[in-house]
């Protein structure tokens, strides 16, 4: 199947919209006609170099669409149905995956295909890589099968589909990776996608204050659609402080969702004794993060989070559920669409701080 998509060929340059070519799905794998794809700063990241990505490669890992088929063992959807993807594929067998933790999956290469095997995507006989496992930049994807979950077909996709990266990560943060107990306190360093999920993630968890940093006045104010009830504009003024003087001693959990090793410092320095800091930007690999170390004798403790601790076949219609009962926001989180076109368009937006999150739409 040829299709149009946004290729990675060279860093720090724009991406290239080519056809590309798309293989018939092997026994355990779904293709789906893509309808709509979030713009993630992952997808940013990646183009600049700061996640690693094999080049030429399709970006995109936020999407939503419509099956068109799928191999002889996929029993979980079927031709018709709407689908979201998520990047965290999983074999099932490994320990992470046996202990409940599909998300850490340690044998993704089970959920790729073998070596010697033709590749889902190519272009002239040259391979194209998948980012995530995903590429969904492109008008159609080919996909492991538990990357994919069946949704109701009268949720809109263009909202659906932030619950490939964004929603996902964020919600998930708060009520899966920190736990957040109700009538809690939590400072959020960074208030686009991620950050203003995790906000919602607080506030449905029953946290009774949620401080919003960010340098941006126009998403700070935004951010009181989200659940903030506070917030700090960290160019102004030292969130640390203003934060220990919101809540007196310090916040109950404190998320970095920007991705900056200075972030993540002042977020643990702005917890209280036995507080949470908890990473969930991509800091890049390689960059040292140093602390205080008398903060650890108040028994704080500093924890990743990998893709809001996700069981995605769980707690994506969960999330949806949340969405059709108006206890989660997923309308306010779309400021822009873009035509795959206008894929640079949406980086710039995104870098400049005019969007909440840009999807891009497919015909």
């Amino acid at each position: 199947m040829k299709v149009k998509a946004a290729v990675l060929r060279e860093l720090n340059q724009p991406l290239s919209i080519e056809d590309v070519e798309i293989s018939e799905p092997a026994e355990d794998e779904v293709l789906v006609k893509t309808v709509a794809c979030g713009v993630c700063h992952s997808d940013l990241h990646a183009s600049r170099g700061a996640i690693g990505a094999e080049r030429p490669s399709i970006l995109g890992h936020e999407p939503a669409g419509i099956v068109l088929a799928v191999g002889a063992r996929v029993r979980n959807v079927a031709p018709g149905d709407h689908v979201i993807a998520c990047t965290s594929i999983h074999c099932g067998n490994c320990l992470q995956c046996m202990q409940g933790r599909p998300h850490l999956c340690v044998d993704r290469a089970a959920c790729q295909r073998p070596k010697g095997a033709p590749t889902r995507i190519s272009q002239g006989g040259q391979a194209i890589h998948q980012f995530v496992d995903l590429a969904a930049f492109a008008e159609g994807m080919l996909l492991h099968h538990t990357a994919v979950v069946k949704i109701d077909a009268d949720i809109p996709l263009d909202r659906a589909a932030l619950l490939g990266c964004a929603v996902t990560t964020g919600v998930g943060a708060a009520l899966n990776t920190a736990q957040v107990a109700p009538g809690s306190s939590v400072a959020v360093f960074g208030a686009g996608g991620i950050g203003t999920s995790i906000m919602q993630g607080a506030r449905i968890a029953g946290a009774r204050r949620i401080i919003a940093v960010d340098i941006n006045e126009a998403k700070l104010k935004n951010a009181l659609k989200f659940g903030a009830t506070d917030i700090v504009n960290s160019a102004k003024e030292d969130p640390v402080k203003k934060i220990r003087a919101i809540v007196r001693g310090g916040v109950d959990y404190a998320f970095e969702a920007v991705g900056v090793s200075k972030l993540l410092e002042q977020a643990l320095y702005c917890t209280g004794p036995r507080g949470t800091a908890v990473l969930v930007g991509a800091i890049p690999p390689g960059e040292n993060v140093s602390f205080n170390a008398g903060h650890f004798f108040l028994e704080k403790r500093v924890i990743g989070c990998m893709m809001g601790s996700n069981k995605f076949t769980i707690d994506a219609p969960r999330y949806l559920e949340l969405y059709r009962q108006g206890r989660l926001d997923l309308d306010s989180l779309v400021t822009r669409h873009e035509p795959l076109d206008n894929v640079g368009e949406a980086f710039r937006a995104m870098e400049a701080g005019e969007v909440t999150r840009t999807v891009l739409t497919f015909g």
